[in-house]
């Protein structure tokens, strides 16, 4: 800038030297050429002076928006000019302050939804891993961090060097730029079916691939059980609607049969009504899955609950936290099932384990047992509706656990134990 200053202040010198010249020149034939000279001469010093006063407030001016200039460069929209004359200069500063004014504002939008933005990303149910041409991560949210099994942030790895931990149905989903349904298949939990959708952009002009994981088993499932759910109120319907005249029949037919004093059809009549008082109670079993209310979700203490459980269904239980938030009687229902089946598994009261603890943002309850475990075959179908091994078994257990713990936005899964015997986690949010 002081260069330019220089070639101004001396353009102008020059320019005003010449003009002072050639306007004193007619004076020159009137007067000696010493005393024009020295004339001359005075007055293009005394021009100049004036003229840096003159342009000493240009040339802050100029200066102020120079540096101006140089922040926005830099992205920095606060200097403001003080020069408010009104003249041309006067209107150049204010329209610098106005778009400073105006970048400034735009700059703070800017950022708040870039925060928004980011805010949203980290918090989404949706895996999301943004890659480079090199292949290197640049953006990884926590959702795809868990899905790649990775505890620290995955930004400035390679693709190929996050192997460990990541099922083998998600890095070929990755590496071969999947656009579909993803199966990942796992040894100790139900499958699990993934959405992957791949999109390319450009983002400092260099190509990005942005993968997006979207989790659909929850979604299958309560479609799948909502369909179950309207097969057994159509079902349930037909048989109330059935069970009805029988019963008013079997109650004629019991009068008629006291008074003939027939004790064969007695047994007959008192055979038909146990086997329809069964048939209200299985269907009564099965109404309860398929009108499941909307959980009441309010503080429950678990002691007292576990006191009254053991009664029934004794159990070794280790517990570390004292309140939950639930719906206390279907956190009851879920516990009484799962100690049920871990009773009915042949293991003893004593080797049946009810662990509770805390984690980060919920509870865990493990039920473990010394059974014989699963097979593969039924862990896969364990969860699923009308589902059972057991000869007199409804299949409803299981998949009345998962409804209840859907319901809560909680997570269930089974595993067989590696010492032997079957093991249940449910995880309930806060």
């Amino acid at each position: 800038m002081e260069q330019t200053h220089r070639k101004l202040t001396h353009r102008a010198g020059l320019a005003i030297g010449v003009s002072l010249a050639l306007a004193c020149l007619p004076v020159g034939f009137l007067v000696s050429w010493p005393v024009w000279l020295w004339t001359t001469l005075s007055a293009w010093i005394l021009a100049c002076v004036v003229l840096k006063l003159l342009l000493k407030p240009f040339l802050q001016t100029l200066d102020a928006l120079q540096v101006g200039l140089l922040n926005f460069k830099d992205g920095d929209f606060s200097n403001q000019l003080a020069y408010q004359s009104n003249d041309d200069f006067g209107d150049l500063c204010r329209l610098y302050n106005d778009t400073a004014q105006q970048l400034r504002t735009e700059k703070q939008w800017l950022y708040q939804r870039e925060m928004m933005l980011d805010k949203m990303l980290q918090s989404a149910p949706q895996a999301l891993l943004l890659v480079n041409d090199q292949e290197v991560v640049v953006f990884a949210n926590p959702s795809a961090q868990r899905l790649l099994g990775s505890s620290s942030p995955l930004e400035g790895s390679k693709v190929a060097d996050l192997t460990h931990g990541v099922p083998k149905e998600i890095m070929h989903a990755i590496t071969q730029h999947t656009d579909g349904l993803v199966s990942v298949k796992s040894p100790h939990s139900e499958e699990q079916i993934w959405h992957s959708a791949v999109g390319k952009l450009i983002l400092n002009n260099q190509p990005h691939s942005l993968y997006i994981f979207k989790q659909l088993t929850r979604e299958l499932n309560r479609q799948e059980v909502a369909v179950w759910k309207k097969v057994i109120r159509v079902i349930s319907h037909e048989l109330n609607n059935s069970l009805g005249p029988i019963s008013s029949m079997l109650h004629s037919g019991k009068i008629i049969a006291n008074k003939l004093d027939e004790s064969r059809l007695n047994r007959v009549f008192s055979t038909i009504d146990e086997r329809i008082e069964h048939l209200c109670e299985f269907i009564q079993g099965y109404g309860t899955f398929a009108k499941l209310p909307v959980p009441q979700i309010k503080k429950v203490e678990l002691l007292p609950l576990l006191d009254a459980m053991q009664m029934q269904w004794p159990c070794t239980v280790s517990c570390e936290v004292s309140v939950v938030h639930a719906d206390r009687g279907q956190l009851e229902q879920l516990l009484i099932n799962l100690l049920k089946n871990a009773h009915e598994s042949g293991s003893q009261p004593g080797s049946i384990e009810l662990d509770i603890v805390a984690i980060p943002k919920g509870v865990k309850f493990r039920v473990s047992d010394s059974g014989p475990g699963m097979t593969q075959a039924v862990l896969t179908n364990a969860l699923v509706p009308f589902y059972s091994t057991k000869a007199s078994g409804s299949g409803l257990g299981l998949a009345l656990c998962r409804e209840i713990i859907d319901a809560h936005n909680g997570h269930i899964s089974i595993s067989n134990r590696a010492e032997g015997g079957l093991m249940v986690e449910v995880i309930l949010p806060d």
